[in-house]
């Protein structure tokens, strides 16, 4: 224990050797000195003495032993949902991101996953935000709040990316195919031929530039004339992209509808061939097969496409032909009862 003997009043006489019994809030005795107020240090060292590091290094004891004040804890995802709602978004997207995917309670996940997508899109973390509408729409399937933000927002990030096209590169074919497809969107077939065929003076290799022009020509009104256009480009398009299955498939409907029926069947079974998951293609080469009537042969493709897509009538419609010419009556009867089911739950009662 600290000796103090030098014998000197403070206030009412105090001695530097009472020190032990001044007040707590003044000064404390503990085993490696006193711990004493900031007003009480300058008393002892002026008046008792005291080394100046044994005050300090009391002071510091003291300091380090006081408990530290607890940390800020992070929001909860309540709050940070509430946070987001009230445009603090990048306080809440960071706790939003860590637990979203890992949430119980389904009307929690479906509010923090909306607020999570709102975020995202205002930070423009585009990945974030795609990530959380893939989640919205696997976790909440059908959900029209859902389905309406997910239109909006994928429609932003497409247009976002269109102006950073423009900005960066609007010299590229890229930017004059995006171009060319607004003009397709609004109806303007020439302007849009004019857009694709610049791509083609600078690069007469690029894929896709070919059938997108024979598609212009079949947009145009119905005569000879486009339809040749039209055929024209598919099959130059052919020869930059053999594997193209879309032009295959329009070669195709060009002969189907002129009742070629050898030529579109070709063209189908092609189309099918380089694309097995290109439903039309199917349906498309069981009707040629039934019109040229080869209905045995038209069976395996329309199986295929009802299989594909069994909310279609027209596929059990053919199919029931197929099925008719070939002696398959109970299954034809079968088929004709599925495409009339099919047909009365449709609103306009549509038939094939």
């Amino acid at each position: 224990m600290l000796s103090l003997t030098r014998p000197t009043s403070f206030l009412s006489g105090l001695s530097c050797s009472q020190v032990r019994i001044l007040p707590r809030p003044l000064c404390r005795i503990r085993r490696t000195g006193f711990v004493c107020s900031s007003f009480m240090a300058r008393f002892l060292r002026s008046v008792c003495l005291i080394p100046v590091g044994m005050l300090v290094a009391t002071a510091t004891v003291a300091a380090q032993t006081r408990p530290a004040a607890p940390p800020s804890a992070a929001p909860t995802v309540e709050q940070a949902i509430d946070l987001a709602a009230k445009g603090h978004c990048p306080e809440a997207l960071p706790v939003l991101k860590k637990s979203v995917a890992h949430l119980p309670d389904k009307d929690l996940k479906y509010r923090a996953a909306m607020a999570t997508a709102r975020c995202a899109m205002s930070l423009d973390q585009t990945e974030t935000a795609a990530t959380a509408l893939f989640l919205l729409n696997r976790e909440y399937p059908h959900n029209p709040e859902v389905l309406y933000i997910t239109t909006h927002y994928f429609g932003e990030l497409a247009s976002r990316a269109s102006q950073e096209l423009a900005a960066t590169a609007p010299s590229s074919y890229q930017a004059h195919e995006l171009e060319a497809e607004a003009m397709e969107s609004q109806g303007k077939w020439d302007e849009a031929a004019a857009e694709y065929n610049k791509i083609l003076e600078q690069n007469p290799k690029v894929p896709g530039i070919h059938f997108r022009l024979g598609r212009v020509a079949l947009s145009k009104s119905e005569s000879h004339a486009n339809t040749d256009e039209a055929k024209k480009e598919f099959e130059e398009e052919l020869k930059i992209d053999p594997g193209n299955a879309a032009s295959e498939f329009s070669l195709g409907e060009i002969a189907r509808r002129g009742g070629q029926w050898e030529e579109a069947i070709l063209r189908f079974k092609n189309a099918s061939k380089l694309d097995p998951g290109f439903a039309e293609a199917f349906v498309a080469l069981g009707m040629s097969l039934n019109s040229a009537e080869r209905f045995t042969e038209a069976v395996a493709p329309l199986e295929r496409y009802v299989k594909m897509l069994p909310a279609d009538p027209a596929g059990h419609y053919q199919l029931s032909i197929a099925y008719a010419r070939t002696g398959r009556k109970e299954d034809a009867v079968r088929e004709m009862a599925v495409q009339r089911q099919i047909v009365e739950k449709m609103p306009n009662g549509s038939r094939p």
